[in-house]
This record gives C-alpha cells, structure tokens and sequence, in this order.
C-alpha cells in the first residue's frame, strides 16, 4: 500500500497543503519560476509532453474530420494541487524535493484513513472500492495552487455584499436543523442533483474526476462521470444569449474557436449551487481548452461574478488522458435512498433517546 495516494474528499483541501505538482505555465505563457527538472515523484504521475529541442516544433492538434482541433476523448482533471495556495507559501511552484517529500507525507498519512468497522470505513475506503486517485494517471504538476490570477494565488477578496448573504445562510441553515433532520438538509451532491466536478468551471471532483468529450462541426459535449450531467455547448459565438429568465444548474454555455483554442462562456446560471460557496446567478465562466499534447488539454477558466468578488480571477488546471468508457454513475443512494436515510436516523436518535432514558432510571 505504500506506493498508492489516496485522498479522502472530506480533507482534500486542508491536508494538501502546498502539495502541488507541474511546472509548466500551460497557458503558453513563459514563467520567471523556472520548474525543476527530472522524473515522476509518485507512481502514475502522467508527465506533459513538450516538443523536442531537435525540431523545436510547436504541437499542433490533430484535426477532426471538419477541420477543427480535436478534443475529444476520455480526460480527467484530477490533481493534488489546492485551488488556493496556502498561506505562507510564497513561491509559484515547489523544488522537486519539496515535492517529494510531500508526496511521501501524504502516502504515510493515507495509509490508515480510517477506522477499520466504522461507516466511514465502508464508505470512504477510497482504495478498497477503487476509488483513490490513482486508479488514473494524474498530469504533473508542481505548481502551489491552480489559481494564477491574482498573483498570489488566492481567491480574491469578497464583496460585503456577499459576506453579509454568507452570513445570512449560515444563520438559517442553523435554524433549519442538523443535517438529516429533513432532505432539505442534505447537500445537493448526496442527493444527486449536481456534483462539483460538473462545473462549469470543471474542478477536481474527489473521485470519479472524469470526463468524455465528443464533437461536431456545431456542438461540443463534455460527460461528467460524476452524476453523468451533460453539457451542450454549440460552438456559434453569434448565436443570441439565452433570456435572462432561463437559469440552469450548469448555466447555459456559447462556445467559438480562437486558433486551436476552444473558448466557452457561460450564463445564466440558478445561483442554487454556488461555486466556492460564494458564486451567484450573475456568476460568468470563461474557460479555454486548449490541447498541448497526444494526451494533455491545457484548460484555463475566468471567473467573474460581481455580486460575490471584488474582481475576477484566473485558474488553470490540465486534463489527462484515460482510457475508457465513462461508466454510469449510479447516485441511487443519494436519490431514491433518501428516505432509507432519513429513517435510520431517526430511528437512531430513537434507540439513543430510549438508551439514555434507560440510564437515567437507575
């Protein structure tokens, strides 16, 4: 087990820390940081491949049968890099030791995620049930967050406006009971109506981080495995913008090609499933895919949202191949279970209830 990574969804974001990998600036541009050189520090750590010094010869996308560049393909964009870098790291990417050592940390610290009987044991058990992380190739990558606008690597800040509506929420989902008090209570993903790796923008999603993109000369479609959501983009920047009255969970997407780069923007969302909790129904996506390799798609995002943060922001991240199929993911368990859930809470809060008046009697 010592040569398996395994994340646990639940502590992704704090435990990784400045654990990050790729030095390379995927959106084309050159870095003043120069990344290290050398080999994998993990097993399948899937390296981005550059064009040789021999012929110097920029990657050129191989083409469809319309003439455009081809993304298709099964892609993941699972990574060990935070969206955010973590304070007190300064620097834009980690030396190669750094990395390693990290590496090696957090194999040490998965090795025993949970408590062997226990419900998290059975449920989160990524390894056991084939769900760590690398069960696929992850890109390399040592940067310290994918975030690469503002500078420093960290969300900007958000407005008061947006404080005061967080507040707010939280106030009220205190209000509302714990949560299995009501369905209400459950998040969104447990009740399979939308996971985070839908996007847009396409993040991380824990597990399952996998995607199929299919083409035509009109429309590009992106799968998500996690709760199989679709989207639809027609590659028409004249097309008109949807009404203001149409919301959507995943919003409403136009794309067009720059060159090789496949440009989508994205309105008009629900504002139901804010994204970094923060996000609202003026929330606008711009995501750039661009392939840079046989296996790798460089994938670049701007978020803007006026009622949530002061400015907008930049990340980058890179899609990997896989091999597939995409299989169906089955979220019966969040959706028709529901109500299986519900009663075995209440019916333990019932036999606790009935144990605790047992010791009060004597």
């Amino acid at each position: 087990m010592s040569t398996r990574i395994r994340i646990s969804t639940g502590i992704l974001t704090a435990a990784i820390g400045v654990f990050a990998l790729q030095a390379i600036d995927i959106a084309g541009q050159n870095s003043t940081a120069k990344p290290p050189a050398g080999g994998n520090a993990a097993p399948r750590i899937a390296t981005l491949k550059k064009p040789s010094a021999a012929s110097d010869k920029p990657y050129r996308a191989p083409r469809t049968v319309d003439g455009q560049p081809d993304l298709q393909g099964y892609w993941t964009n699972a990574t060990l890099v935070p969206l955010q870098r973590p304070a007190g790291v300064t620097t834009e990417f980690l030396p190669r030791e750094e990395f390693e050592k990290r590496v090696a940390q957090r194999v040490a610290m998965d090795e025993e995620q949970t408590t062997p009987g226990t419900t998290g044991d059975v449920h989160y058990d990524f390894t056991q049930f084939a769900l760590d992380k690398t069960q696929s190739p992850i890109a390399e990558n040592y940067r310290t967050s994918l975030i690469v606008d503002p500078p420093d690597g960290r969300l900007p800040p958000q407005t008061p406006e947006a404080q005061k509506r967080l507040q707010a929420a939280a106030a009220a989902r205190k209000q509302q009971g714990g949560q299995y008090d009501r369905v209400q209570n459950i998040s969104q993903g447990s009740r399979c109506i939308v996971a985070g790796g839908a996007g847009p923008p396409l993040m991380d999603a824990g597990y399952n981080a996998n995607y199929q993109i299919v083409q035509s000369k009109d429309v590009v479609m992106i799968l998500t495995e996690m709760i199989h959501d679709a989207r639809i983009i027609p590659i028409d920047k004249a097309r008109p913008a949807p009404p203001a009255g149409y919301k959507g969970w995943m919003g409403a997407s136009r794309g067009w090609w720059e060159g090789d780069t496949l440009v989508v923007e994205t309105t008009n969302f629900n504002g139901r499933n804010p994204f970094q909790q923060a996000s609202t129904d003026t929330l606008k996506v711009t995501e750039r895919f661009t392939r840079k390799s046989a296996d790798q798609i460089a994938y670049r995002f701007t978020v803007e949202d006026p009622n949530a943060w002061t400015r907008p922001w930049t990340a980058e991240a890179i899609l990997q191949t896989i091999e597939g199929p995409i299989f169906e993911h089955a979220c019966h368990e969040g959706n028709y279970g529901i109500a299986n859930t519900l009663a075995g809470v209440r019916l333990a809060e019932k036999l606790a209830a009935e144990e605790a008046a047992k010791k009060g009697t004597k």
